[in-house]
């Protein structure tokens, strides 16, 4: 079993997870898109993406590095690379990207603050996958001695993207989804995950 096998109620059984919703960024501050994300999303829009690994690649990692750029590479952003925590439990398998604290390029290390999911239509399956993401993450986090109380996440198409909070023991799924369309403002809601986990690391 992996990240890809879980069911909500899986999940929900095997690690005593509650879900919940809510709207997770009410006030949230827009971001203004460099001229670089609108071209490179306007070709990559332009290319076509009929995959999952186009739409990673074409739409999903120009916004993340966006991210990166606008935080002055405080974080690495791993791509493709595996969170293998508990194979007994399933928390093994690919992420599509881990955001990390840790400025180590070569291989994942703690505090993983954000993991995102490209799928290529399923916005529900890809939450679901990147709860059991988030629950690895937590022990990954604890093992190495990093403690953050939140953990965020997403599931994306690259054209519309879900985001969800793992706190505690509950999963809150954002009642808003984002478009690609609405640049801006997700833009200032990775922004809003940035910063809140930045004083969480800071602090803890």
């Amino acid at each position: 079993m992996a990240y890809s096998d879980f069911s909500a109620k899986e999940i929900v059984t095997r690690f005593g997870i509650r879900y919940g919703s809510e709207n997770l960024f009410p006030d949230v501050v827009p971001v203004a898109p460099s001229a670089w994300l609108r071209e490179s999303l306007e070709k990559g829009m332009g290319m076509g993406f009929n995959t999952e690994k186009s739409r990673s690649e074409r739409l999903v990692s120009p916004i993340l590095m966006e991210l990166s750029s606008l935080n002055t590479n405080e974080f690495s952003i791993y791509s493709g690379m595996n969170l293998d925590v508990d194979g007994s439990q399933g928390l093994n398998g690919e992420c599509d990207f881990i955001f990390s604290f840790s400025r180590i390029q070569d291989f994942v290390t703690a505090p993983i603050f954000c993991i995102t999911e490209a799928k290529k239509q399923d916005v529900e399956q890809g939450t679901i996958q990147c709860s059991a993401q988030l629950i690895a993450a937590r022990k990954f986090n604890d093992l190495e001695g990093n403690h953050p109380a939140v953990l965020y996440g997403c599931s994306t198409t690259g054209i519309e993207w879900r985001f969800l909070k793992y706190e505690n023991n509950e999963m809150t799924l954002d009642k808003r989804r984002y478009l690609v369309n609405e640049l801006d403002t997700l833009l200032g809601v990775l922004q809003h995950i940035v910063e809140i986990s930045r004083n969480q690391i800071q602090f803890n």
